[in-house]
């Protein structure tokens, strides 16, 4: 078994050499922007893209016709109970004006007793 060999200097610069030259293979037999293969996956990512774009543009519109409904909703229940009140109102002013009806009839009758 032989022992190990430390690197010389030429040694180093031939590695990085080649370092640089696979660098430069691997980025030569990419595809360029031209390529079917790339112009099918830049066609594939902008229709998902749009696809996205109409899914967040009908969320959207769901969102504010639920806003909507919530908002009618909300309206509706405000006038509900205000002809809640007014008809509670009412109700309070024909009880009072029945109880004094009664109470006047009350001192009448006490009136006429006494002549």
């Amino acid at each position: 078994m032989s022992g190990f060999r430390e690197p010389g200097f030429t040694d180093r610069q031939k590695a990085a050499q080649e370092a640089r030259k696979n660098l430069l293979n691997k980025f030569k037999s990419q595809p360029g922007p031209d390529d079917p293969a790339v112009v099918a996956k830049r066609a594939e990512r902008e229709a998902l893209a749009a696809k996205r774009t109409e899914a967040k543009a009908v969320r959207e519109a769901e969102k504010a016709e639920q806003k909507r409904i919530a908002e009618e909703a909300a309206a509706a229940e405000a006038v509900r109970l205000a002809r809640e009140a007014e008809e509670a109102i009412a109700k309070a002013a024909e009880l009072e004006a029945e109880q004094k009806a009664k109470r006047d009839a009350r001192y009448a009758a006490r009136k006429a007793k006494r002549k």
